[in-house]
C-alpha cells in the first residue's frame, strides 16, 4: 500500500474550478455532503439515489459508453485486469464484462452495503468478478496489480486533499487510471441549476436524487483542477483528456498514468 504524505495546502484549499477559478466560481461550490456520503443517512435513502443513477445510466446508455471507453484502453491486452472504484450499482463493470470476454474485474466501493448488494446479485456469481470494499486512498493491492483502474461518475465526491491521494494510489496499483466524471458547469449553468431542479425537488420520491444531483454539480472539478491534482500526485504524471462519447451532458474523461510505466 502507498505511504501517506503531507497534504500541500495549495491542493487542500484548491477551488473545484482550479487555482485560477473566478471569485464567482469559487463562491458556487460547496463542502456539503451528498446523501450517499453521509453516515447519518439511512442506507435505504442512499440506495434510492444509487438506483436512480443506475436507471439514468441505463436509459441514456451512459453505462455502455463508459464501458467502451474503458475497454478501448485495454484493447491491446489479452487478459486485462480491471479495478472499478466507487462502483455503486456495478453496472459499468457489468457492461465491461459483456463487451470484453477475457477481462477480469474487481468491483469495489467504500460502502459495504453497495458491495454486499453487488455480491448478492448476478455479478457476485460471475467467474471473472471479485467484489471488495475498497478505500480509494488506501488500496490493498501490490504495485501494478491492474492494467486499468476506473472511477466513473463519483470522483467529485472526493475533496482535493483526498482526490490527489486517490490518483496517487490508483496509478500505483494500476498502469492507467481512467476518471469519468461530471464536467464542471459554466458560471451560468451553476447559477441556473437550482432553478431547473427546484420543481422536481418538491416531489418526495425525487428529493434525495435532486439533492445529490445539485450538490454533485457544485463539487465537480474543472479540467485545470484535474491537472493540478494529477501533478500533486506525481509531478511527472501523464494526464490525457479524451473526447466524450456523449453529446448531451458530456462528462470529463481523463486518463492518468505514471511516466515510469511507459
Amino acid at each position: 500500500m502507498g505511504e501517506t504524505t503531507a497534504v500541500d495546502p495549495a491542493i487542500a484549499e484548491m477551488p473545484r474550478g482550479g487555482q485560477n477559478a473566478s471569485w464567482l466560481d469559487r463562491l458556487l461550490q460547496t463542502d456539503a455532503l451528498e446523501y450517499t456520503d453521509r453516515y447519518d443517512v439511512p442506507d435505504a435513502v442512499k440506495q434510492k439515489v444509487i438506483s436512480a443513477l443506475d436507471w439514468m445510466g441505463t436509459r441514456t446508455g451512459m453505462h455502455e459508453k463508459n464501458a467502451r471507453v474503458a475497454c478501448a484502453l485495454v484493447a491491446d491486452i489479452p487478459n486485462p485486469r480491471i479495478l472499478e472504484l466507487g462502483a455503486g450499482h456495478g453496472k459499468l463493470s457489468a457492461k465491461i464484462l459483456e463487451l470484453h470476454p477475457t477481462a477480469t474485474v474487481t468491483i469495489s466501493d467504500l460502502d459495504p452495503t453497495s458491495v454486499g448488494n453487488i455480491a448478492a446479485g448476478e455479478l457476485g456469481d460471475h467467474r471473472r468478478v471479485r467484489t471488495q470494499v475498497v478505500d480509494a486512498t488506501a488500496i490493498d493491492a501490490d504495485d501494478d496489480s491492474y492494467d486499468l483502474v476506473v472511477f466513473a461518475q463519483a470522483f467529485h465526491h472526493l475533496p482535493p486533499a483526498i482526490a490527489y491521494r486517490a490518483i496517487a494510489e490508483a496509478t500505483r496499483v494500476g498502469k492507467r487510471f481512467l476518471v469519468i466524471d461530471l464536467k464542471r458547469r459554466s458560471l451560468l449553468g451553476l447559477i441556473l441549476a437550482p432553478l431547473v431542479m427546484a420543481p422536481l425537488a418538491v416531489v418526495p420520491s425525487l428529493k434525495p436524487v435532486m439533492h445529490d444531483g445539485f450538490i454533485s454539480g457544485l463539487r465537480a472539478y474543472s479540467s485545470s483542477a484535474f491537472v493540478a491534482l494529477g501533478e500533486a500526485a506525481d509531478p511527472q504524471m501523464r494526464i490525457e483528456f479524451l473526447p466524450s462519447a456523449s453529446r448531451f451532458g458530456a462528462p470529463t474523461v481523463v486518463v492518468f498514468s505514471r511516466a515510469s510505466q511507459s
